[in-house]
């Protein structure tokens, strides 16, 4: 259980709980969060800024967890105190994070996934930073300006890294008007293990359709847990999408909840009903427990029979009387994009013909090898695919942008499949849809495009470098529907 004071995991071999806390130490005395408005005017640090400091070992870690029904499995991970590390901070802190490579034969690097934070810090291989060896290390520091539920995972060979466990959560707090009962992080995600342990392949011939997905699926490395929580009270879900591939609709029984962040960012509370998570996306839910006796739960219904994901065990006398008003988080200092003169580009998200494969020739300085045949690619981004090697190949940008503009990218879905698309260093303000005319105006890092749909999203290209722009579902990423957009 992910719970706001104290956060339980599982280490070593053992299938017990032990108390994971946020990894890391910290000094000094808490500092004012940030009300900046843009990223470049973040304060600098002072001697009364809080640095947390935190080691991560990439490596390989053997663990029978609880959802592997007895089996130990090679599961890698970032910690050997706990395979699911959390980091809990509070806006305007500093993170100071020193990773070391310990896996044979791999590189390494972590991206620390919806946060508006400096280019070099943002953990793209060959493009913000070189990747990081067996044997060596690479530190990262930054403040994060927003406050919200976030994570960190890798970006080199995601799908098997990612697929293996390499990643953890991201707390920053400081949003809440009024106080929560109690909280909980629901880390959703499958594993790809056989009888033995072993683990399954992680890329497959499904890449060309919806994706490979995992025989396992998990709710913090559980199979649909139960916690306990306090009766008739007010208790705040972090639901978070780690999967490499599945798509989730999730909604809650025997409850009333409200959500009151998507990626994050704060929303005015609407009802819950059912809300689809791509890979990468993340809600934040206000949910009302029930009465003593009863529980309520957590339930994927993006499947022919409704798929339980966790489930809430109500003890006690109620804590509120009433039906449930959530109060509206803080909205983080996201700059306002000017809409009368935003400057219009289109991205259309399609599968990859014969002369997709993005052109060869140097980026930049940045060395380029042989193109691989496009037989291995079958995603673009406007007409262009990511060489096939993961980011090892560094393609000229999909669009360059003017600091400090106002943009509105559509992005055009024209495959029979969905694609969440994520994007580094910014956030977006989701403005419309063509098919989801209820789609409510929201901001996103992450926004999930059904089949044949036009999403409309806006921002200010205030974040100077060049950024990521992928499809996370993590096959199609590593099959080209991957670029970069660089701001200048």
């Amino acid at each position: 259980m992910l719970t706001r004071r104290h956060f339980i995991g599982l280490a070593g071999a053992a299938a017990g709980a032990v108390v994971l806390r946020s990894h890391g130490s910290s000094v000094a005395a808490p500092a004012p969060a940030a009300t900046q408005a843009t990223l470049g005017e973040l304060p600098p640090e002072s001697a009364t800024t809080v640095v947390h400091d935190f080691t991560y070992v990439a490596a390989e870690r053997p663990n029978a967890l609880p959802c592997f029904g007895g089996r130990t499995a090679p599961i890698w991970t970032l910690s050997a105190e706990t395979p699911l590390p959390v980091i809990r901070i509070r806006r305007g802190d500093t993170i100071a994070a020193h990773l070391r490579n310990d896996l044979k034969g791999q590189d390494v690097t972590i991206h620390w996934h919806g946060l508006r934070i400096p280019n070099r810090e943002d953990g793209v291989p060959n493009l913000t930073q070189a990747p990081v060896p067996f044997g060596a290390s690479f530190d990262y520091r930054f403040r994060p300006p927003d406050a919200g539920t976030f994570f960190f995972h890798t970006h080199c060979n995601t799908a098997e890294q990612l697929g293996r466990g390499l990643m953890g959560v991201l707390i920053v707090e400081g949003d809440e008007s009024r106080p929560f009962d109690d909280e909980h992080i629901l880390v959703l995600r499958d594993w790809s293990i056989d009888e033995n342990g072993r683990f399954l392949p992680f890329v497959t011939n499904e890449a060309a359709r919806s994706g490979t997905f995992g025989n396992i699926r998990s709710t913090n490395n559980e199979i649909a847990p139960t916690y306990d929580v306090p009766a008739g009270a007010d208790i705040r879900l972090r639901i978070l999408n780690v999967d490499r591939t599945r798509i989730m609709m999730a909604g809650i029984e025997g409850a009333e909840a409200f959500v009151i962040a998507i990626d994050g960012n704060a929303v005015e509370p609407f009802p819950l009903k059912t809300w689809q998570m791509g890979p990468a996306m993340r809600i934040d839910v206000a949910m009302r427990s029930p009465a003593d006796g009863k529980v309520a739960r957590l339930v994927d219904y993006f499947a022919p029979e409704p798929v339980p994901l966790a489930h809430f065990a109500a003890h006690g006398a109620d804590r509120r009387t009433g039906a449930l008003a959530p109060a509206p988080l803080i909205a983080s200092p996201i700059p306002v994009p000017d809409l009368d003169t935003a400057e219009k580009l289109p991205f259309t998200f399609s599968q990859a013909t014969d002369n997709s494969v993005a052109p060869t020739g140097p980026a930049d300085g940045r060395f380029i090898d042989d193109l691989c045949t496009s037989k291995t690619v079958y995603w673009a981004i406007n007409k262009q695919s990511w060489p096939m090697g993961d980011h090892l190949h560094v393609p000229p940008p999909l669009a360059t942008l003017t600091r400090g503009k106002s943009y509105v990218f559509e992005l055009i879905n024209v495959t029979p499949h969905m694609h969440p698309i994520h994007f580094h260093g910014h956030t977006w303000k989701v403005l419309k849809s063509n098919k989801r005319k209820h789609l409510p105006v929201h901001h996103a890092d992450t926004v999930l495009l059904l089949p044949n749909e036009r999403v409309q999203v806006a921002f200010v290209a205030d974040n100077p470098g060049d950024w990521m722009f992928h499809c996370h579902i993590i096959e199609h990423q590593e099959t080209g529907m991957m670029g970069y957009v660089r701001v200048t």
